[in-house]
């Protein structure tokens, strides 16, 4: 039985499903926090909403389908378990990073950039 099979599949749609939630959530978040950052400016808060959305879902599917070339051969189920939590776990914690950053980046730059 080819496990590697089996797990790129278990990984693809639990890393979809994954990366979809968060996103929805942080878009329908992320337009009280960008109108809070821009009182003024609705429709610029829409579309920069609409891009970090966008941004957000091509780089992280990206990503994770570009880690599908790093895994090793997987000879038991067991292996199969645990390379897929580990992977798991390293794209939710860059999902992390990746949104603090974000948030970072909004709050430091962003009245730069309506000047």
């Amino acid at each position: 039985m080819n496990y590697n099979l089996i797990g790129y599949s278990i990984f693809i749609a639990i890393i979809v499903l994954i990366i979809v939630i968060v996103g929805r959530i942080c878009y329908r978040n992320g337009n009280i926090f960008v109108v809070a950052l821009i009182p003024d400016h609705l429709d610029l808060c829409q579309q920069i909403n609409k891009t970090l959305l966008v941004c957000y879902y091509l780089v992280n599917i990206g990503y994770c389908t570009m880690t599908l070339v790093s895994w090793d051969a997987v000879s038991s189920p067991l292996q199969l378990v645990e390379i897929l939590a580990i992977k798991l776990a390293v794209i939710i914690c860059i999902l992390s990073v990746l949104h603090y950053l974000n948030i970072f980046l909004l709050t430091n730059t962003i009245h730069k950039l309506i000047k």
